[in-house]
């Protein structure tokens, strides 16, 4: 087998590599959109698949504020901000959200975007809900039970702050006694309840939801072993006596302590909804975020949306796509054919590299893949003039080939190492969108260096190995 030969092989075998990798993304978006939440509610996703962004899936995108002044006075910002991104991330993980992108945007905000998730409330719900879960003694004193009856009497004790989280009255606030703390009940009603947690949510091993003995959902508890001592402890001191636990400043139940509990586990009934207590257990077992946040942004695409960019897309790389075949095959001849089937490879090529990453294509990447379609033309353009070049200077087909082919060289590797670095930075620095357009530029600038360099030039040695040319077609 000569060497050209060989070269052709491991092409073929680069083409069928790439066709085994795009089979699971064709096979997936032929099935209906049923079936394929079914299989990711499921987890069964292939391992190789070229993913749509928001833009052309729909979804929910979120831009989220760390309330800053919550945090203690000698708190790193930006390592509260890279906390909340790994909570947020683990809350999402286990809601099962297929590729979502979560990332820090400035200083203390966080972008969200969540592909296939357009029921922006569950979704909130989950990622916003600050998750601090405390254990606390309901004060039973004398004292406490006068300042209950008075702090009735006034009607409402609370009020909602600007950013809709319920607040105590100052009417209410005064008659709060001290080292006692005033909370609303879930179930419209309020407590007072001591100062200080001598237990929270960050001992908690792990959360789960069943059904209670009346057939309520209930979502079931369990600390770690430092977590379900104290806990011991804490119910054996105060036997018949009520514990509120409280989720972000909201009582959800109070129950009696009616014995010891050393097995460090618990309940929480709150007459949930089945949805509700799943979403409770997801943010109880992500953990708590280090402050509460905000939501400052807020989107929803349709998916009906997605598929009329993704309509839009196709019909634009279509277009742009023909008008390049046919300027080539007019003006460069046969070396238009052979530019045309290397653009071929291209995108093949790029499109397999990206299901093997697992990238996500999004609007702006179907016009990263545009660029690199016409950078892999202009280099052929490139080399098509400076063979043509050598051919005027009165040099024989098969050296005036080779000879532009090493002349133009330079000019492409230059031409597409800076565009490299572009898009390096551009992947850096951006966000969403931008870095799906710079994933694509990058992959397939790669790609095209490959094509448009040494394929061509193979297809050049192929078509004057076996028979004599004169004159060589291209322009």
């Amino acid at each position: 087998m000569s060497k050209l030969q060989l070269k052709w092989a491991g092409v073929l075998a680069l083409v069928l590599a790439a066709c085994a990798l795009l089979y699971p993304t064709f096979n997936w978006y032929s099935m209906t959109a049923q079936e394929r939440d079914r299989l990711e509610a499921s987890r069964l996703r292939p391992k190789w698949l070229l993913n749509l962004g928001l833009d052309l899936r729909g979804g929910t995108h979120l831009v989220m504020e760390l309330d800053v002044s919550k945090l203690p006075q000698d708190a790193d910002v930006k390592d509260a901000v890279d906390r909340a991104i790994e909570i947020i991330r683990n809350r999402v993980d286990q809601f099962g959200v297929a590729e979502p992108l979560i990332a820090r945007q400035g200083e203390r905000w966080i972008v969200v975007q969540l592909p296939g998730i357009t029921n922006t409330v569950q979704a909130k719900e989950i990622i916003g809900k600050t998750a601090l879960l405390e254990f606390r003694m309901e004060d039973d004193s004398e004292k406490a039970r006068e300042a209950r009856q008075k702090i009735a009497e006034l009607g409402d004790p609370f009020e909602k702050d600007p950013d809709g989280i319920m607040r105590a009255t100052q009417g209410a606030l005064a008659l709060v006694p001290p080292g006692d703390e005033l909370f609303p009940g879930k179930e419209s009603t309020f407590y007072l309840v001591r100062a200080t947690a001598p237990l929270n949510g960050s001992q908690l091993d792990g959360a789960s939801v069943s059904n209670g003995s009346n057939g309520m959902p209930i979502v079931n508890f369990k600390f770690k072993p430092a977590g379900g001592k104290i806990f011991g402890e804490l119910t054996t001191a105060n036997v018949g006596k009520n514990m509120a636990i409280i989720l972000d400043n909201l009582v959800y139940s109070a129950p009696v302590i009616k014995s010891p509990i050393r097995g460090g586990s618990g309940i929480i009934e709150g007459n949930f909804r089945m949805e509700e207590a799943r979403n409770l257990a997801i943010v109880l077992r992500a953990g708590a975020l280090p402050a509460p946040v905000r939501i400052i942004e807020e989107r929803t695409v349709g998916a009906s949306l997605g598929e009329d960019s993704i309509r839009q897309g196709l019909k634009a790389c279509l277009i742009g796509g023909v008008l390049i075949v046919l300027f080539m095959l007019v003006y460069y001849q046969l070396g238009g054919v052979f530019a045309n089937l290397a653009l071929l490879l291209n995108l093949l090529f790029l499109l397999a590299l990206m299901s093997y990453f697992g990238s996500t294509l999004t609007l702006p990447g179907i016009a990263g893949i545009l660029l690199t379609a016409g950078m892999a033309v202009d280099a052929n353009v490139l080399i098509f003039e400076r063979i043509r070049e050598e051919l005027r200077a009165g040099k024989p087909v098969r050296i005036a080939v080779d000879a532009g082919y090493d002349r133009a060289f330079s000019a492409i590797l230059d031409s597409n190492v800076t565009t490299l670095i572009s898009a390096m930075f551009l992947f850096q620095f951006g966000t969403g969108p931008i870095k799906g357009f710079a994933v694509t530029l990058t992959i397939g600038i790669l790609a095209s260096m490959f094509t448009a360099i040494i394929v061509t030039h193979m297809m050049f040695h192929a078509y004057l190995a076996n028979r004599s040319v004169d004159k060589l077609h291209i322009g």
